[in-house]
Formats: C-alpha cells, sequence, structure tokens
C-alpha cells in the first residue's frame, strides 16, 4: 500500500503558541516507514545552541521566525532572519545563538538508523562497555557523538552540569 499525503502541524501556529522561556524541539516527525527526520526548534532571545558537530548527517535548516547567527569555524559569523536557508554540512562545526527576537527554525535530515545488536569482532576481550548515559539528551535521547556534550545538536537542550 502506498503513503499518502498529509498536513502534519502547521509550524506557524506551533510558533505562535510558544510561552515565554519555552526552548527546544516544539515538534518532529515522528510518522513510521519515514527516510527523513525533521524538528521544529525555538531558542528564546539570546539562548544558544554551543558548538557541535555532526558526524554522520548533512543537515537542512530554514529560519521561519525571528533571527539570530550561526558562528561557523575560524571565526565566520553568519546573520539569520526569517526566509534564510542553511546547509550545514556533516563534519562541520557550528554554533546557533538567538538574536532579540528569538529563532524558531526547521532542521531535516536522513533518518538515523536504528541502534543494532552485532556479534563482537574477534579482538573482543569481554567486559562490559562504558556507560554513556551521561551523552543522552535529557529532552529528546539522543546519544551525542560527543564525548563532553553541552547542548544537543538535535534539539538545542543544554546537558546537565557534570
Amino acid at each position: 500500500m502506498n503513503a499518502a499525503p498529509e498536513v502534519l502541524a502547521v509550524l506557524t501556529d506551533i510558533l505562535a503558541a510558544v510561552e515565554d522561556g519555552e526552548r527546544g524541539a516544539l515538534w518532529n516527525l515522528s510518522e513510521g516507514g519515514r527516510e527523513l527526520d525533521a524538528n521544529l526548534v525555538w531558542l528564546p532571545a539570546g539562548a544558544e545552541v554551543g558548538e557541535h558537530q555532526e558526524d554522520v548527517l548533512d543537515v537542512f535548516l530554514v529560519v521561519l521566525e525571528g533571527g539570530g547567527t550561526v558562528k561557523a569555524a575560524g571565526g565566520r559569523e553568519l546573520g539569520l532572519e526569517a526566509g534564510a536557508v542553511l546547509w550545514l554540512p556533516r563534519t562541520s562545526r557550528r554554533a546557533l545563538v538567538a538574536g532579540p527576537d528569538g529563532l524558531g527554525y526547521l532542521t531535516v535530515h536522513r533518518r538515523r538508523p536504528g541502534l543494532a545488536i552485532s556479534a563482537p569482532s574477534a579482538a573482543y576481550e569481554g567486559g562490559e562497555g562504558p556507560c554513556m548515559l551521561d551523552r543522552v539528551c535529557p529532552e529528546c535521547g539522543r546519544l551525542s557523538q560527543d564525548p563532553a556534550p553541552v547542548f544537543c545538536s538535535r534539539c538545542g537542550e543544554r546537558f546537565p552540569e557534570r
């Protein structure tokens, strides 16, 4: 059976309903069988998503409301305003800072493959793997590739202090 197109959300309505102090992922694409992930993220005035790097996926970012700045490699700063479209190539380091009116944006990327259990390699010598719970985002549950994450690269939530 073929899937049928459908309206999943009206992002401008979701952004219009943001309450003071609210931040992070407001909506995400969660339908089964999809090949994409998408997140609507809101950062209030002055809030930031600290410097991070996505090692596996390119990310497409569209600014829907407000504005701000992307801090890129080499101290380069890119101004953001409603309607701006950015390509964030995998392995690029970047940080986002919301302007005085906040920053509402949509990110889209290939869906991450699910975690799979595989047979250990011949070099496996036993013992437990390291606990990585401190690398799991408390907001969206994404496992960070960064060994000492400060902000989640998916939803922008700050990790607890260590």
